[in-house]
């Protein structure tokens, strides 16, 4: 097993030496240099070791607790069970296309193949550098502009999960009054809010659903603002809500900030945030979107170790197993039931829901 990181690196104290982009925190500069190899512990491997795969996170990296570590996961599973090789890249907040093209093709000229981008803000780097390296198969999660024929596109019906979450919400609402925060107001955050808001609105067709996207492209900071996600969140509490879904990474943060101070509830996204979230504000997640960007990301690893990579879109929907709610806590234990019916009924095509 061999793992590389290379870029600001900020130590940390959970297994797999979690990393914090700096950008994420409103930190410093980001430095990379050249891709290098350093052997481990020298255990035994599959026959998989000797591949060697580069992943690119998105803004906030390893120890966003959401999108970021959802990936990064799967890239864990690839190291344990298929001993392959590593090297992770962080994104910095509000860098230009040209850095995200040049971490790009600093894995795929340093011999990393496959080559993973985590996030649609690669759709345009993606594109340009996998064209440069037709021998390198690239994937992104998020995006399914690049119809390549070295790149395969990992998408998730966001949508489907998060009508689970809405309809969580409108159960567990005393108040008739809910919130979402987007992170940025992009296509695909807003399946995120039209799966929400429909979700809800099968449980109680009057519910109030109030809705604020922290920034507008091409400005991507808010995903990576916790400040920011806790005052749209206030704002929400203060004006009636009891429960708050965000989609909006690193600065969901601030979201369950804002509930623990208002003694509302929130709803975390991508990961079980109750799981990853600050101890002092975890008790206010009643369940979360779960979008399995670790289990696309494994499966591409695995096709790859095994020559079977195939171009184009693979979506992972709820019939799938791509996307689903989070049960952790018990604190949707009592509409469980209510839930997997909507479940079954969207996983066997009698509701449809929408992504807009």
């Amino acid at each position: 097993m061999l793992r590389n990181r290379f870029g600001k690196v900020v130590a940390g104290a959970a297994a797999g030496a979690m990393l914090l982009a700096a950008a994420a925190c409103g930190g410093g500069d980001t430095t990379e240099g050249a891709p290098s190899a350093a052997p481990t512990d020298g255990a035994s491997a599959p026959a998989a070791s000797g591949v060697k795969v580069g992943l690119a996170y998105d803004i906030g990296g390893r120890g966003d607790q959401s999108f970021n570590d959802s990936a990064a996961a799967g890239l864990d599973k690839a190291v344990a069970e298929l001993g392959v090789e590593i090297n992770e890249l962080e994104a910095g907040n509000g860098e230009a296309e040209s850095a995200k093209e040049e971490r790009l093709r600093l894995l795929a000229s340093g011999g990393f193949n496959p080559v993973i981008a985590v996030g649609f803000a690669y759709s345009g780097s993606v594109a340009k550098v996998a064209a440069e390296f037709p021998d390198t198969k690239f994937a992104i999660v998020d995006d399914e502009a690049n119809k390549l024929p070295n790149v395969s596109n990992l998408v998730f019906a966001e949508e489907q999960g998060s009508f689970l979450v809405g309809a969580a919400a409108a159960l567990k609402s005393t108040k008739g009054s809910i919130g979402f925060v987007g992170g940025v107001e992009v296509p695909l955050i807003k399946k995120f809010q039209a799966g929400y808001e429909a979700g809800a609105k099968a449980v109680k067709p009057d519910i109030k659903i109030q809705a604020k996207y922290l920034t507008q492209p091409p400005d991507f900071s808010g995903f990576g603002d916790p400040a920011k996600g806790k005052t749209a969140a206030e704002g929400m509490f203060d004006a009636g809500a009891d429960v708050v879904y965000q989609a909006a990474g690193g600065s969901g943060a601030g979201v369950f900030e804002a509930a623990k101070a208002a003694g509302g509830m929130a709803i975390g996204v991508d990961s079980d945030q109750a799981k990853t979230a600050d101890p002092t504000v975890a008790d206010v997640i009643i369940t979360s979107m779960l979008k399995k960007v670790d289990v696309a990301v494994f499966d591409f690893i695995k096709s790859y170790t095994t020559n079977s990579v195939v171009a184009g879109s693979k979506v992972y929907d709820l019939k799938a197993g791509g996307v689903d709610y989070s049960t952790t806590g018990g604190k949707v234990d009592d509409i469980k039931t209510q839930l997997d019916d909507f479940k079954a009924k969207i996983s066997s095509g009698e509701i449809t829901v929408p992504k807009e």
